[in-house]
């Protein structure tokens, strides 16, 4: 009987030898993955913000496209617009000038006639 005391105490020895040592490199395995789940999201921080950073960018690209598109239109129509009133005095001055010939030659018509 001794010798199955004997053979239990030791297996209980070795068996709590054995458990312990996993409890360490656990805390150790602990250790590394909270590094590793710090750097990725460091990593994450780190993605973001370079996305925010493009994003900013490109906005600030479309909007200064959208001030000079604006720009142009508004150039455009003032363009436009000069152009406009520029045809408009011509045709004005056509048509004055043509109505002075329908009453010059309505005068001459009548003069001849009497």
């Amino acid at each position: 009987m001794s010798k199955i005391v004997a053979t239990l105490i030791a297996g209980l020895f070795a068996t709590s030898v054995f458990a312990q040592t996993p409890a360490a490199t656990s805390s150790t395995a602990t250790t590394t993955e909270a590094k590793a789940d710090a750097k990725a999201t460091k990593e994450v921080a780190k993605a973001d913000a370079k996305h925010a950073k493009e994003v900013a960018k490109a906005d600030a690209k479309v909007d200064k496209a959208s001030a000079e598109a604006k720009a142009d239109v508004a150039e455009a129509k003032a363009d436009a617009a000069g152009k406009k009133a520029k045809a408009d005095a011509k045709h004005a001055e056509k048509k004055a000038d043509a109505k002075a010939d329908k009453a010059e030659a309505k005068a001459d018509h009548t003069a001849k006639a009497q």
